[in-house]
């Protein structure tokens, strides 16, 4: 098959090498330009320009591809088969949508429509799915909201980061389109409904939840909150959620909500730890405890256990070293 990739993040790799092992021919690459980061804010190319170039693929980095007309004709002379879009930044054209035969199919991280557009891993264990998964979908000019052809769900781990769960997330999203072109092909061309009805596509329902995008406010640790509040904070926005220490800016990286009901899926320094404390009984943000684990804070209900977080203008450390490093002592309050 003739393919042609669109995507930005580390996300969309392993579907382009999952594609191209599988002994398809990538046609072109379509990314978002490269863009200023770093302390140099030296431009740097997207993860996967970096890689189709490893490959030796023609790239293509339209800045607004519904504006990008020269662009647009580029890539329709590339002739391709059908388009595969993983994670790639911008809502496709009707133009663009029309050009492959057997159509374009988007690679999404969540089981929609639950969590369409933006951060779908990050909002999923921010509002505490227990589940989430990848589908592979026939794109319309909607924000994901075109009809299902294959999905895959997976179970979330309390003490799952988003960027563990991003990685599970990204594979399956390969082993999965890597399955559904064949099938694609099999529906053969001709008008899209009828292609779509061989295929038996699910139509998405009503119940839609959006991936609303982030802004510096969520990144605040409110610790009135509860504490598995706070812990999904760390784990969904990881790294970026922040609290203050002494004035300066403390990113937390892992934590474990000491909540008695969880506690087969914390680790054994969180389990010993379970109970210790009256639930609610001192002010939110106050240090309880320091231990080998790190430290025990309060908040609105149970306490939260912070075993790894990174002070400004220091490196990251974790356990007693995180306690030394901050020199606390039980009474002192973050926030």
């Amino acid at each position: 098959m003739k393919i042609l990739f669109w995507g930005t993040p580390i996300y969309a790799v392993p579907t382009l090498d999952a594609l191209q092992s599988a002994g398809h021919q990538i046609v072109g690459v379509v990314t978002q330009p490269d863009r200023r980061r770093g302390r140099g804010k030296q431009l740097m190319p997207s993860a996967v320009k970096a890689r189709a170039l490893e490959l030796g693929l023609n790239v293509y980095t339209p800045e607004r591809i519904r504006r990008d007309h020269d662009c647009q004709q580029q890539l329709a002379e590339l002739g391709a088969d059908l388009s595969v879009v993983v994670a790639f930044g911008q809502i496709l054209p009707t133009e663009v949508l029309m050009q492959p035969p057997l159509g374009c199919w988007n690679g999404h991280g969540s089981l929609l429509p639950r969590w369409r557009g933006a951060g779908p891993i990050q909002w999923s264990i921010l509002e505490g799915d227990a589940q989430t998964g990848v589908g592979v979908m026939a794109m319309e000019e909607g924000l994901d909201t075109g009809p299902v052809l294959m999905e895959r769900e997976i179970e979330i781990g309390l003490l799952e980061n988003a960027h563990q769960l991003g990685n599970r997330l990204s594979k399956l999203t390969a082993e999965l389109m890597v399955e559904a072109v064949p099938r694609i092909e099999t529906a053969g061309t001709g008008p899209e409904e009828e292609r779509l009805r061989k295929l038996g596509v699910r139509y998405q329902t009503s119940e839609v939840s959006y991936a609303r995008m982030l802004v510096k406010t969520d990144y605040q640790v409110d610790w009135s909150a509860s504490a598995l509040a706070i812990h999904r904070k760390v784990m969904g926005l990881y790294p970026g959620a922040v609290t203050l220490w002494k004035g300066k800016r403390l990113k937390l990286l892992v934590t474990e909500p000491l909540i008695e009901r969880l506690g087969v899926e914390l680790s054994t320094a969180a389990q010993q730890l379970l109970g210790r404390w009256q639930t609610g009984g001192h002010p939110a943000g106050t240090v309880l405890d320091s231990n080998e684990a790190g430290l025990v804070v309060s908040s609105s209900g149970c306490p939260l256990l912070i075993r790894e977080a990174q002070l400004e203008g220091k490196a990251r450390s974790h356990g007693r070293a995180l306690v030394q490093q901050l020199q606390t002592t039980v009474g002192d309050t973050l926030g």
